[in-house]
């Protein structure tokens, strides 16, 4: 509601060159908030992409330091998800729920090619990567196996992400 009010009592308030103003003003204060909000938005289940790109937009002249901040944040949320899921509950419901599903999802994530499947759900958009850790905590997939593939997955997607957000940033700011 602030941001309705202001947007329509000061428009001006919201201009390029009044972000940027404000950005520049407060980057440490921003940074620091940003690496904060990095770590905690996995315990809300809140999904890091929306984060990775308010990175981009906030500090484009630094894509290293976005993808470092966002990879320690995923991470993070992936050793708490991995060794909580029993304390939330969820092993219990998904056990009872979908007892097939588990116990494929238990021989796959117990295979040779478990890196790889968490791989390639980590680098595909469209599915959490929240669920995986949870289900690698149930079926107690190793975890460094876990955080491999969540690595390799995450920093291609993420990479994408940055760079290719910094780029549309260039081209529309021109």
């Amino acid at each position: 509601m602030a941001v309705i009010l202001t947007l329509i009592i000061k428009p001006s308030f919201f201009s390029v060159e009044s972000l940027v103003g404000f950005i520049k003003k407060f980057e440490h204060q921003i940074m620091i908030a940003y690496v904060v909000i990095s770590l905690i938005r996995g315990l809300f289940l809140i999904p890091s992409t929306p984060f990775v790109l308010a990175g981009v937009v906030l500090f484009p002249e630094s894509p290293v330091f976005v993808i470092t901040v966002s990879m320690i944040g995923i991470l993070f949320t992936a050793i708490l998800l991995y060794y909580f899921s029993d304390i939330l509950g969820f092993s219990k419901k998904l056990q009872q729920k979908f007892p097939k599903k588990m116990a494929k999802w238990e021989e796959r994530l117990r295979s040779k090619h478990a890196i790889w499947i968490v791989t390639g759900w980590s680098f595909f958009p469209l599915v959490p990567t929240d669920l995986i850790c949870y289900v690698a905590g149930i079926v107690k997939m190793p975890i460094q196996y876990l955080l491999i593939g969540i690595t390799v997955g995450e920093i291609l997607l993420i990479g994408c992400y940055v760079y290719m957000g910094v780029g549309l940033l260039e081209w529309v700011m021109g």
